[in-house]
């Protein structure tokens, strides 16, 4: 074999390998002495990428297998101390008027205290849904159903917030039934999640977009915004577990980080996607695709 034929054979096999993510090693069959001794060494970096590979993946295990002891642990306590909060906002209600002999500045700090602890308790909940998604533990119920009566729905919801605020809203869901593979719990999860960011990080657009059509074989659901939008990097990394997103004015940052990593991992479980692109001040479009089953 020539060496520049040996050349680009190496080329070819290194960028299968690569791309396959597979575990195989270089394999040539020369004479040429240079050329085994590149192929030894491209197979020892292979061998070192094979071993962090697997640590990687060891440790992001060992990682949701403590977040999900932490945030149970947590949960507990904090249920306990949500408990006796609200029977002291329940004292004060029964007490009304009299505030039950205790300064109102004191009910103020104890309502303060009840609306934090239940705060701290929703993203435990939060940090345990996503320790159980990626150890595999939480199991959703795929079942066909009717995604365009839940998107109805789900814009629905935020009818009084979306009109308060004086949105212009832009809808577009097929009149005729559309039925998709899926988790309704979870996609129903996910579009509040997507719907509720773009009130809250593109609210100085004044806009939300909401619109449904056949992809095939997927349904594409997406929302979008012309807020601040996302800096371009940042539109790879926002659904990164604990990664805090500063928007493009650098003023706000998007959420625990956790919210947007559980809507991702959900769509997927699903065998689906959600995927993001962003210009600012334009549009932030947040697409969901969903599996498409056959029409009655």
């Amino acid at each position: 074999m020539r060496r520049v034929e040996e050349t680009a054979f190496l080329g070819r096999e290194l960028a299968r390998i690569l791309d396959e993510k597979s575990e195989e090693k270089l394999m040539i069959f020369t004479g040429r002495e240079e050329t085994k001794e590149l192929c030894a060494q491209i197979n020892r970096l292979l061998e070192e990428r094979g071993r962090l590979r697997a640590e990687f993946k060891q440790k992001e295990t060992a990682m949701a297998q403590m977040l999900s002891n932490i945030s149970h642990d947590i949960r507990t306590p904090m249920t306990v101390l949500l408990g006796y909060l609200e029977m002291l906002r329940l004292q004060k209600e029964k007490n009304a008027g009299t505030g039950g002999g205790l300064p109102e500045s004191v009910w103020e700090m104890a309502g303060k205290a009840e609306r934090k602890a239940a705060q701290v308790m929703e993203l435990m909940e939060q940090f345990f849904t996503l320790s159980r998604l990626e150890a595999g533990e939480e199991r959703l119920m795929i079942q066909r159903f009717e995604i365009g009566e839940v998107c109805r729905e789900c814009v629905l919801d935020f009818y009084e917030i979306l009109t308060l605020r004086q949105f212009q809203v832009e809808i577009s869901i097929p009149e005729e039934k559309v039925p998709v593979l899926g988790d309704e719990a979870a996609v129903r999860r996910i579009l509040f999640n997507l719907i509720s960011n773009g009130v809250r990080y593109g609210g100085d657009g004044k806009y939300l977009g909401f619109f449904v059509r056949e992809e095939l074989p997927f349904v594409c659901i997406q929302v979008k915004d012309k807020g601040m939008g996302l800096k371009p990097e940042a539109c790879s990394w926002v659904f990164d577990r604990l990664f805090r997103v500063e928007t493009a004015g650098g003023a706000e940052t998007y959420g625990t980080g956790l919210g947007l990593s559980i809507a991702k991992r959900l769509a997927k479980e699903m065998g689906g996607s959600l995927s993001v692109s962003s210009e600012p001040y334009v549009e932030t479009c947040f697409t969901l695709r969903l599996p498409l089953t056959g029409k009655d």
